[in-house]
């Protein structure tokens, strides 16, 4: 269900996605507002469940987290309880950060950011430890072009 915002509250979520730590007069002053006005704003965004938290990005390169890879996986199951399973399975490596059930030919994708081969190889072995799965097929990222791009509003 899409929920409409106005263009004042569309200008807010830019500047949030750029930096939600900037101050309130800092946002108010942007978006041509007064503090409390852009206060209430943010605050109804996050009633409403479209502003779900703040978070940091993490420059993961500058931790040691080199590698990207990107996991399809094929599986032959596919009963309501197998899914609580495997999501439960999936969801508990903490490698993975993305996770998607998918249409084609693959029915998951997951997002593995991890620090080299031995590292993914230690979660291709997580991965496949408790659950069959007909297939894993892993790409390997050599560039991230654009990453953690904000949602366009």
């Amino acid at each position: 269900m899409k929920k409409e915002i106005d263009r004042i509250d569309a200008h807010i979520l830019r500047e949030l996605q750029r930096n939600a730590s900037q101050s309130q007069r800092d946002l108010a002053d942007k978006v041509g507002l007064s503090q409390n006005a852009a206060w209430r704003r943010v605050h109804q965004l996050q009633e409403r469940g479209i502003i779900k938290g703040q978070s940091v990005r993490v420059d993961r390169a500058e931790l040691g987290y080199g590698l990207v890879v990107f996991a399809m996986v094929r599986t032959r199951r596919h009963s309501a309880e197998w899914l609580k399973l495997f999501r439960a399975h999936v969801t508990s490596i903490p490698d993975v950060i993305d996770f998607y059930r998918i249409g084609g030919d693959y029915d998951y994708l997951l997002k593995i950011v991890t620090r080299d081969m031995a590292s993914y190889d230690r979660v291709y072995q997580l991965l496949i430890e408790k659950l069959e799965l007909e297939a894993v097929t892993s790409y390997f990222a050599m560039e991230a072009i654009a990453e953690n791009r904000p949602i366009p509003v």
